[in-house]
């Protein structure tokens, strides 16, 4: 093992043992994923890496279902397009050991969450939300968008016009004791990143095409 290994566990352990700063955090970040990322997605993972890390340091927090749908999808989601994509699941498991998180928990947890409410009615979904929240889960972005991604993936949601479907929402953001105005704003943010992302990589592939053709006509 080399002394950077060492250098590098001891450090780790250390962290582990209070709580990681911001600073600790981007620190083991950078050690466990050695790799440029793409301008694209760095805003992406820096604004991650910073909640995951504020989250761990609040006591009242807990890993639940809901957040860990959130996570995993919203970073499959935000990361599509990602090269090279043999990347992604480094990447991920960096974000979340360096801010105190189990990987493999959440991948599990949120894998057989999804399962359990797959093919399911909004109605349905609601129930089981009711059913599965015995306390108020504790707010936060990814929470949310956990909650939007379940209410939104029902089969009935899309019959929906857009009226209806904000004020399915609002209804159950306000049975989960949430507050239906942050929602909403995480909701239409995570919307608008996914938009511009979109038209980012829309436009870096008319300038590839175009400078392949440029080459070609030399």
């Amino acid at each position: 093992m080399s002394q950077h290994t060492l250098t590098l566990l001891r450090f780790t352990y250390k962290k582990l043992k209070e709580k990681l700063t911001v600073s600790d955090s981007k620190k083991l970040f950078h050690e466990k994923f050695p790799y440029v990322i793409p301008g694209l997605y760095k805003r992406i993972v820096d604004e991650m890496l910073v909640e995951l890390n504020l989250l761990n340091h609040q006591n009242e927090f807990t890993q639940d279902y809901l957040f860990c749908i959130g996570l995993t999808e919203t970073f499959k989601e935000l990361m599509k397009g990602y090269k090279p994509e043999k990347h992604l699941d480094l990447l991920f498991e960096s974000l979340c050991n360096s801010t105190n998180f189990d990987v493999n928990q959440i991948k599990e947890i949120s894998e057989k969450s999804l399962i359990e409410f797959k093919d399911k009615s909004s109605k349905d979904i609601m129930k089981l939300l009711k059913d599965k929240n015995t306390s108020k889960p504790y707010p936060s972005r990814i929470l949310n968008l956990g909650v939007y991604i379940l209410i939104s993936s029902s089969q009935d949601f899309r019959d929906n016009n857009e009226s209806d479907m904000n004020k399915i929402f609002s209804d159950f953001f306000e049975k989960l004791n949430l507050s239906t105005d942050k929602a909403e704003k995480d909701i239409g943010i995570y919307k608008s990143s996914i938009s511009k992302m979109k038209q980012a990589k829309e436009l870096i592939e008319e300038l590839r095409i175009k400078d392949k053709k440029k080459d070609q006509k030399k």
